[in-house]
């Protein structure tokens, strides 16, 4: 279904109205800020809960085809390489304007001033990253837990892109958000850089000694795993500007680096949806 269909449109998608929701929410937080801080744990909380029960009363009583439609806007693979696809086009054209303009959809950090091959490795750190945030995190959490799980993990997801930065404005209010998010994907973060480590053939040994030491390297917890797996993996310096660099030994990635990251990735995402079913099957069994 993602693979033909992609994305419903926004009217009918629910991470958009989550989106809503929590734009809703911030509208109406306190503006002191010790407040603010138990005003967003609150929502960290409730929101997950909220949405975890309206997709359990569906499982319960919609037959399998209308639950894999519900089930469907939880995870976006399509959506993710057909974005790191748009960044690739760009580049291969050399039009390096359009191609930062398409890296915003995959990074909240300023694309102005990148250069081709910065282009290049922040649209694979976000591949490599959003496998996790857009694609195995949602799986398991269903695999485990039913449509609940998929939902709750999605609002929790959602309240973290939305509110998880370090600003004055988000600082306390979106606190809860970032750390629950960041408990959320601790586990399957690092089941992602294993299986990009059992996909980068005869480069694995170099993706998992990458992945060993560069890692932690990042700010978050989780976000590194598989995006130093991936930059052993495809031999290449993976380098946030005055934040982190991964694999620092290896060339900056060329244009047709993008092309192997997505074909990598995608790849990871077969594999694990195929877990993430036998998982499924055993825990309802």
């Amino acid at each position: 279904m993602d693979a033909v269909c992609g994305e419903p449109p926004a009217q009918f998608h629910p991470v958009v109205w989550m989106g809503r929701l929590l734009e809703w929410l911030e509208a109406r937080a306190p503006r002191h800020e010790p407040a603010r801080l138990y005003y967003g744990i609150g929502v960290a909380l409730t929101v997950p809960l909220a949405w975890a029960w309206l997709a359990q009363r569906v499982e319960r009583v919609a037959p399998w085809p209308l639950q894999a439609l519900a089930l469907k806007p939880a995870f976006a693979g399509r959506a993710l390489l057909e974005a790191g696809r748009r960044v690739e086009a760009a580049l291969e054209m050399e039009r390096l304007e359009p191609a930062r303009h398409e890296l915003r959809s995959l990074v909240s950090r300023p694309t102005t001033s990148l250069d081709p091959p910065l282009v290049a490795a922040a649209a694979i750190e976000s591949l490599a990253e959003n496998l996790v945030d857009s694609w195995l995190s949602p799986l398991l959490a269903y695999a485990l837990f039913g449509l609940g799980g998929a939902y709750a993990y999605r609002a929790v997801n959602t309240a973290d892109s939305m509110w998880g930065y370090r600003t004055p404005r988000y600082e306390r209010l979106g606190k809860a958000a970032a750390r629950l998010d960041d408990v959320l994907n601790f586990l399957p973060a690092r089941v992602g850089a294993l299986v990009l480590c059992c996909l980068a053939g005869r480069r694995w040994r170099a993706a998992l000694d990458t992945w060993r030491t560069d890692g932690r390297l990042t700010s978050s917890p989780n976000a590194g795993q598989t995006m130093a797996c991936a930059a052993g993996a495809l031999g290449v310096r993976l380098e946030k500007p005055q934040h982190y660099v991964l694999n620092a030994a290896a060339p900056l990635p060329g244009v047709e680096t993008i092309a192997r990251a997505r074909q990598l990735v995608a790849r990871a995402m077969w594999l694990t949806s195929g877990l993430a079913l036998l998982t499924r099957m055993v825990t309802r069994d």
